[in-house]
């Protein structure tokens, strides 16, 4: 089979498509032939090598990627044969890898029927970062009565978040960078659509919401436009902070929430894990929404052997929606 490769950390470019050898699935496991494979931002972290966060760097050589769609073309031992030839989608899990493959491996009990209508890429684009929008929401409890404002709401978990909290009868405002990203906000339904790389963005949010505050603010992007989102909020407003995509986190003090009458929830790690029926119980609620049509991914999709300008993208931050490999 073909898969991407790496042996060393560094730039995109040490991303190579190589022919190895097929995978063979071991006790309680099955084989995946992939023909969706979820990239995510970690993933760019991981492949550079950067120690500075709180992922460790992986053991090379290795085959990136851990969401996959696909059909089950083949079992290990202890495996019930119903599974042959099922459509499935799986998390292989936050320390594995081989997902930019077209053949991946995955326990069975990791595994999820995909839904009947649902595409592969739509599928997973849900298990991974829909899973993640489940748990960030689970924090925010949104209500009719909320005043949202989503940053980076063009990309895979801003996409949804936005859906999310439209359908829940809240005000949505969404931010990103770029006139091609807003347009797709303008799409989504939100009351306002802004450009966060113009100075006067939150004069424009403002402006929009008349005299109406910001109750709710999703952010993932941190640094001056995380920060510059917080100052939006009302009192009483909540942030929820799931990631700095912008290389530093948003940043406020304790004195801010209390003169304020602030909530701050980080939607990230044991939170996130630690939501009842852990991370599978977010799993399943996320393709129960795409299968019902309430939550629908925007995907970008790049064939598996450019996965270095899928790479590229995110880190650029040019990729609107979920990006995703097609072998």
């Amino acid at each position: 089979m073909y898969a991407i490769r790496q042996s060393e950390f560094g730039a995109p470019e040490q991303l190579a498509y190589e022919l190895v050898p097929d995978p063979a699935p071991g006790p309680r496991q099955a084989l995946i032939e992939v023909r969706a494979a979820g990239v995510h931002l970690v993933d760019t972290v991981l492949r550079s090598g950067d120690t500075r966060g709180s992922v460790s760097p992986p053991r090379l050589p290795m085959t990136p990627g851990r969401e996959v769609a696909g059909v089950v073309t083949g079992l290990g031992d202890e495996v019930d044969e119903r599974w042959l030839g099922r459509r499935v989608v799986v998390h292989l899990g936050a320390g594995a890898g081989g997902g930019y493959a077209e053949l991946a491996v995955a326990d069975t009990a990791a595994l999820h029927e995909i839904p009947e209508g649902a595409g592969y890429e739509a599928a997973v684009a849900m298990v991974g970062t829909g899973r993640m929008a489940m748990g960030i929401l689970h924090h925010a409890r949104l209500v009719p009565a909320d005043v949202v404002l989503v940053n980076a709401a063009a990309g895979g978990i801003g996409n949804l978040l936005v859906q999310a909290a439209i359908r829940a009868g809240a005000t949505v405002a969404g931010a990103a960078g770029g006139e091609r990203k807003v347009e797709r906000i303008r799409r989504s339904g939100a009351v306002a659509a802004v450009d966060y790389i113009a100075a006067d963005w939150p004069h424009a949010v403002r402006a929009a919401l008349g005299d109406r505050a910001v109750s709710v603010v999703f952010d993932g992007v941190g640094g001056a436009v995380g920060r510059a989102a917080f100052d939006l909020l009302g009192a009483g407003g909540r942030v929820v902070s799931f990631g700095w995509s912008a290389g530093e986190p948003l940043r406020f003090t304790s004195a801010e929430l209390f003169e304020r009458q602030l909530t701050a929830v980080v939607a990230l790690g044991a939170s996130i894990t630690g939501i009842p029926d852990g991370l599978r119980g977010l799993e399943e609620r996320a393709l129960a929404e795409l299968a019902a049509g309430r939550l629908l991914p925007a995907v970008q999709t790049f064939s598996l052997w450019d996965a270095a300008a899928a790479h590229t993208a995110l880190e650029q931050r040019t990729a609107t929606g979920k990006v995703v490999l097609v072998p």
